[in-house]
């Protein structure tokens, strides 16, 4: 006997979408970047590791789902954008950067890069688990020497931070 799964329809999707957002209530403004201090709390945002301060950033140009000043001009920069488009929200079948959930790229000139991102809910399943995939995408491309992911969550991921492809395919367009 064979199972059959019906493909999510856009509404279902966004239903799944809206109730991970809703569920779960944004903590105050930290930075975890994936390493236990012993006492169970995130480190608080200035302690975050950070790319060296020689870093030539731009503000993004609207169109692209960053918000904080990045290294849109480094060479490596497509590079690590299309290996975040390989990730993807296992609740919503849409990529990681054109979720929204990546706030910054900043590579030096050696290579060394920082990405800082957020998850669509602090509760999210795979919390512990994605910042791993982003530095498994991201650290095998020719030219990175380093990578160093911090989860943040503030701002608070909302729905505007939505692509246009990214409200395409779950149906706001």
């Amino acid at each position: 006997m064979t199972e059959t799964t019906a493909e999510p329809t856009a509404a279902s999707v966004r239903a799944a979408a809206e109730a991970e957002i809703s569920a779960h209530p944004a903590p105050d403004s930290s930075v975890d970047s994936g390493v236990d201090s012993g006492a169970g709390e995130a480190a608080p945002a200035s302690a975050a590791p950070s790319v060296a301060a020689a870093v030539e950033t731009q503000e993004p140009p609207e169109g692209i789902p960053l918000i904080s000043p990045s290294s849109l001009d480094h060479p490596l920069f497509p590079e690590i954008e299309a290996a975040l488009r390989t990730i993807y929200d296992p609740e919503i079948p849409v990529n990681i950067y054109d979720l929204g959930l990546v706030y910054a790229i900043l590579v030096d000139a050696e290579g060394a890069v920082n990405i800082e991102m957020t998850l669509t809910a602090p509760g999210c399943p795979v919390a512990g688990e994605m910042p791993g995939w982003v530095m498994d995408a991201v650290e095998p491309l020719p030219g990175v020497k380093m990578v160093d992911v911090n989860l943040v969550w503030d701002p608070p991921w909302t729905m505007d931070r939505l692509t246009d492809e990214a409200r395409l395919e779950l149906g706001y367009l």
